[in-house]
């Protein structure tokens, strides 16, 4: 009596199987998408992701991108889908991908889906979630090793840290990534790769990654060095008490080309080029 629900249980698992070489990916927001074949036409809406994609041999593959995507060289001819809140859905759904990757925070995910197309959410924003998003986009495009671009990225992040005197080690460092005041903390990829090079930093891991922070909490943290990209620096000694920081009377302060900016702010292929930028910028101004 109890092989008829056996064969019964069996069967059914059978029914519901995957098909051979499908894949069942589980992304940031908890989705699951169900990959028949690696697909060939990708769109990609986060810079890092695009990076990532190109690394792993895909980027042939890229159809669109964001406006924001602009390495490498190649993805510039693409169609630009937009930003962030403006992001061009009929465009999207005209280029007919197999699959829309995007960013946890994107506010076209379920338009996307409801249009019947296949929508990834990715975001990396620790050293152990640019691991992760690699292995899940080995899976999703079907490359073998995705992790092999990890090793390059630590293996450059050590050889960077090498670089860095120990004069320069345990300085405290202010990295303001956006205007307003939006900091790196301690818990970032940004953050990590501080602690890698052996600085410090006045944005304790508990604030989160990327906090919005008072000004006279610098002043009160009282920095060694300053990091902070072009558009942000005009009018730096000027912000009130900001004359007092250490950082600033002792002239430690790195501005980062916009350029050099991109990089800094992409946790994905580029991050030993970022802590190669970081260590110059301690090298040259802690380091004496």
């Amino acid at each position: 009596m109890l092989e008829f629900p056996r064969l019964w249980l069996l069967a059914l698992t059978v029914a519901f199987a995957l098909p051979a070489g499908a894949v069942e990916i589980k992304d940031d927001l908890g989705q699951v998408t169900t990959l028949t074949a690696p697909p060939q036409r990708v769109v990609s809406l986060l810079p890092s992701l695009t990076e990532t994609v190109c690394e792993l041999g895909a980027c042939a593959r890229l159809v669109g991108v964001d406006r924001y995507s602009n390495h490498p060289a190649s993805v510039n001819a693409l169609p630009k889908l937009g930003g962030l809140d403006d992001t061009n859905v009929e465009m999207i759904a005209a280029l007919k991908p197999d699959v829309v990757l995007l960013a946890t925070a994107s506010r076209v995910s379920e338009r996307l889906r409801a249009l019947g197309l296949k929508v990834i959410a990715l975001e990396p924003r620790s050293y152990k979630d640019v691991q992760r998003v690699l292995n899940t986009l080995g899976q999703v495009l079907g490359v073998s090793d995705a992790q092999r671009v990890w090793r390059y990225i630590d293996a450059g992040v050590s050889a960077a840290a090498a670089s860095v005197p120990p004069s320069a080690r345990g300085i405290r460092v202010y990295y303001e990534v956006a205007s307003g005041l939006w900091a790196a903390g301690e818990s970032s990829f940004m953050g990590e790769t501080l602690t890698r090079l052996g600085a410090g930093n006045i944005i304790p891991a508990q604030l989160g990654p990327f906090p919005k922070i008072n000004p006279e909490y610098v002043v009160k943290a009282n920095p060694g060095l300053i990091m902070i990209g072009t558009r942000s620096a005009e009018g730096l000694a000027a912000r009130p008490g900001w004359d007092r920081i250490d950082a600033i009377r002792h002239g430690r302060v790195c501005v980062f080309k916009p350029e050099e900016g991109d990089i800094l702010s992409r946790p994905g292929p580029r991050m030993a080029e970022a802590a190669q930028i970081m260590a110059r910028c301690l090298r040259e101004k802690a380091g004496a």
